[in-house]
């Protein structure tokens, strides 16, 4: 069984490390929580004299095992599970490219529109998106109707017939959501349907159809729809968002990345939209660019 990515890399490599105090800065942890992170054998960062050098993918591999840990997951899960993460990737895929997360005590990954428990392989279809998912990077839903910031289109202007629509819609939207709540996804892809039909230009019903559809592996299909949303509201950075993400599974880097900064230019207190676009950015060789951004996320969600 292969092991975590390795710590040996040439001397003629052009990769930038960052430092111990680099990495606690970044995720908001002092210094020894990280090497007790290495120490347990949860990550494996290459050695320059006695320092330890992180490499960005070091970084996201640390993120996700201190978040982990948080969550509860035990350490042993948590090293079984991300060394089984790295012999499952295809030869050549970066770990910066794979989201990381708590599901209960167990973890899950999420590349290309799969979504998968690493310790045993198996696919996994539906899950509760809480906090530490959408910090992952995993679609943002969207809770309710929004009035604010041009998010959806208000009634104002409609003829008395279609006011009544909008009612219905806002009703079904509201009952797409309680279907979520209770694990149905079949019924609330249906009532995000039906709530389309009803309002075509509610753009939360495109995005939350579409991260549904996201979730079930048809990245092509949810990218769709976040367009579609854009289209009723063109300025909604969670649509933005999402978009990119989809984008990303598509293997579609420049288009991901323009969504990611409109996201970040539209809500410049999206902190997840910086830690996926510095990702991203490392990952096309952007190292100041992304640095910055990792900066500024580390400064949004320090508590």
């Amino acid at each position: 069984m292969a092991g975590l990515v390795s710590g040996v890399r040439s001397e003629k490599s052009t990769t930038q490390f960052l430092s111990t105090a680099d990495v606690a800065r970044v995720l908001g942890v002092p210094p020894a929580r990280v090497r007790r992170i290495v120490h347990a054998d949860l990550c494996r960062p290459a050695r320059r004299g006695h320092r330890l050098a992180f490499s960005f993918q070091d970084l996201v591999l640390l993120r996700a095992a201190h978040g982990l840990l948080l969550a509860a997951v035990p350490a042993r899960r948590v090293r079984h599970a991300l060394s089984e993460l790295t012999r499952q990737l295809p030869r050549g895929r970066p770990l910066s490219g794979v989201r990381i997360y708590a599901d209960g005590r167990h973890v899950v990954a999420s590349a290309g529109g799969r979504v998968w428990r690493p310790e045993n392989g198996q696919l996994v279809f539906r899950f509760d998106v809480d906090d530490l998912a959408r910090r992952a990077g995993i679609v943002v839903p969207v809770d309710a109707r929004r009035d604010a910031k041009g998010h959806n289109r208000e009634s104002s202007g409609h003829q008395p017939s279609a006011a009544k629509r909008l009612q219905a819609a806002a009703a079904c939207f509201e009952r797409a959501l309680a279907l979520e709540r209770k694990k149905d996804v079949p019924g609330a892809v249906a009532a995000y349907h039906r709530t389309i039909e009803l309002d075509p230009d509610m753009g939360d019903a495109y995005i939350n159809l579409g991260r549904l559809v996201h979730e079930q592996g048809d990245a092509a299909e949810a990218a769709r729809l976040y367009h579609l949303a854009l289209s009723c509201s063109p300025n909604d950075p969670v649509a933005h968002y999402n978009l990119a993400l989809a984008l990303e599974d598509q293997q579609r880097p420049t288009g991901a990345l323009s969504h990611y900064r409109r996201a970040i230019s539209l809500d410049p207190a999206f902190a997840d939209a910086h830690f996926n676009l510095a990702r991203l950015l490392e990952r096309l060789g952007q190292k100041a660019q992304a640095v910055r951004h990792l900066l500024t996320y580390k400064k949004l969600t320090r508590e």
